[in-house]
């Protein structure tokens, strides 16, 4: 998808709605994730031994949380307090922001639309991460997961609604940027544009197959665009 795309979908952008864990930091680059699930599974095993084994074999801590729901209320809140832990501890020890990443911000909040970071990340681990590195004022809003609700995380459109609700943006004139498919699909169920970033080879073709308006390789070519086009 060329330039001329992503200037239309950036012409009709009133909110624009950034991912976290991509767009604009590496959430677990310092502190890998598959270490941070072992760490979870210990703790669904110390509640549940047999939801603790179906946890050990898993790298992913978003798929721990959601596992968690098989605990009931004491493993999910025991997971998410852990997860949110380990993420802020993350964030301190993931580097600089994605490159382009601070550019975009400052692009989409120089132009006079509304910004927010929409994440299946907790909210205190995104703004931890923008406080560390001087960009808490380019947001509007940050709407991290849902505690003790991974069902309403991304692909549900839940933060993204939430998220044009606060901006006062109809879902319709909002962007949002994204390195999945299930964020691509998160925008496309809240009504809102997408625009797919190809931060891995490949990935382009599946973010353009979930249907992203426009997709990029680099965050530069979206904070150019957000300078350039007038809303």
């Amino acid at each position: 998808m060329g330039n001329s795309k992503l200037s239309e979908v950036v012409g009709a952008t009133s909110g624009v709605l950034f991912d976290f864990d991509g767009p604009i930091c590496d959430v677990f680059a310092g502190r890998p994730a598959p270490g941070v699930a072992r760490e979870l599974s210990e703790v669904v095993a110390q509640h549940d031994a047999a939801l603790g084994g179906k946890a050990a074999g898993v790298d992913d801590p978003m798929e721990i949380l959601r596992l968690a729901t098989q605990g009931g209320e004491p493993v999910i809140r025991a997971i998410e307090e852990s997860l949110t832990n380990a993420e802020v501890s993350a964030v301190k020890v993931a580097g600089p922001p994605v490159p382009g990443s601070v550019a975009a911000l400052e692009a989409a909040h120089s132009s006079g639309r509304k910004v927010a970071v929409v994440s299946n990340n907790s909210t205190a681990c995104v703004r931890a991460f923008l406080m560390l590195h001087g960009l808490r004022h380019l947001v509007h809003e940050v709407i991290g997961r849902a505690a003790y609700r991974p069902d309403l995380m991304k692909p549900d459109p839940h933060s993204l609604l939430l998220a044009a609700a606060r901006l006062r943006v109809h879902p319709h004139h909002c962007t949002l940027v994204g390195d999945s498919v299930t964020d691509i699909e998160a925008a496309r169920a809240a009504g809102a544009m997408s625009i797919g970033f190809a931060n891995k080879p490949h990935k382009d073709v599946a973010l353009a197959e979930a249907g992203a308006h426009a997709v990029v390789t680099d965050m530069a070519l979206v904070a150019a665009a957000l300078a350039n086009v007038v809303n």
